[in-house]
């Protein structure tokens, strides 16, 4: 069976032009191309537009997606694991709602609250397998243990630093500003300076001029490939502004 651009344009929820660009870059070819130049879908091409848009509304770019497309070729075994991250979403979301619910609920009736209870879907520790993937197991363990003995003061501070930061990020990035201009460059450093003060990280773990040019580097690419860093800046955008100020920066200073 086959679909027209018209008809998987309205059933997917794109647009034709959308689906003739990514065509024109190479990211998702029709069929086959009628003579009267109408392009024609099969169920292999629905497949790859269903695991396109997933990735897009992870935030990622089209060369991001092509790469994560080329590396994954196997489609059932992509969505597998896509879904698998679905429903982890889906299930700290139904816990975090859940837990919101019973705040509210408690405050209005002037009930106790039980803190055991508020912060469930909120644990940070969701990250521990991932982080342990990319920069290793002692990464982690620095960092939570550094996390961890904190006061309250203290991390309230940390996190009204952080809050700051990206609202500059995105302040200065809604400006219209440069990323080689003195204000990206100089966010750009509070940046870095913020980065090599978490325990834990390659930037303060070996204080060595070539690991920390990869690794903020490397935070600055991904910042734009994963939505739960883009959001921080903006989005897509903010965090792309992130990036190649950063790039400037190291390049210049690092």
């Amino acid at each position: 069976m086959e679909w027209s651009v018209q008809q998987i344009a309205r059933i997917a929820g794109t647009t034709s032009r959308t689906l003739r660009h990514y065509d024109d870059v190479g990211l998702l070819k029709p069929s086959r191309t009628g003579d009267n130049g109408y392009r024609f879908y099969n169920q292999a091409s629905l497949v790859r537009l269903q695991r396109i848009l997933l990735l897009r509304d992870l935030g990622l770019g089209l060369p991001a997606i092509a790469e994560v497309l080329g590396h994954e070729p196997d489609a059932v075994k992509a969505l597998g694991r896509h879904l698998d991250w679905l429903r982890q979403e889906q299930d700290r979301l139904a816990r975090q709602v859940a837990s919101v619910r019973q705040t509210i609920e408690a405050l209005k009736e002037g009930e106790q609250i039980m803190a055991e209870k508020m912060f469930d879907g909120f644990d940070h520790t969701q990250y521990k397998d991932e982080v342990e993937e990319r920069w290793g197991k002692d990464a982690y363990a620095q960092g939570d243990s550094w996390w961890r003995g904190m006061g309250p003061a203290e991390k309230d501070a940390w996190k009204q630093r952080s809050r700051q930061l990206g609202s500059d990020w995105i302040a200065a990035a809604e400006s219209g500003a440069a990323a080689d201009s003195a204000e990206a460059q100089e966010l750009a450093r509070r940046q870095v300076e913020w980065l090599t003060g978490i325990p834990g990280t390659p930037a303060s773990a070996t204080g060595r001029e070539g690991d920390l040019k990869g690794y903020v580097t490397g935070l600055g690419e991904m910042y734009v490939a994963d939505p739960r860093f883009a959001a921080n800046y903006g989005g897509e955008a903010g965090a792309a502004f992130v990036r190649d100020a950063l790039r400037i920066y190291v390049a210049k200073n690092l």
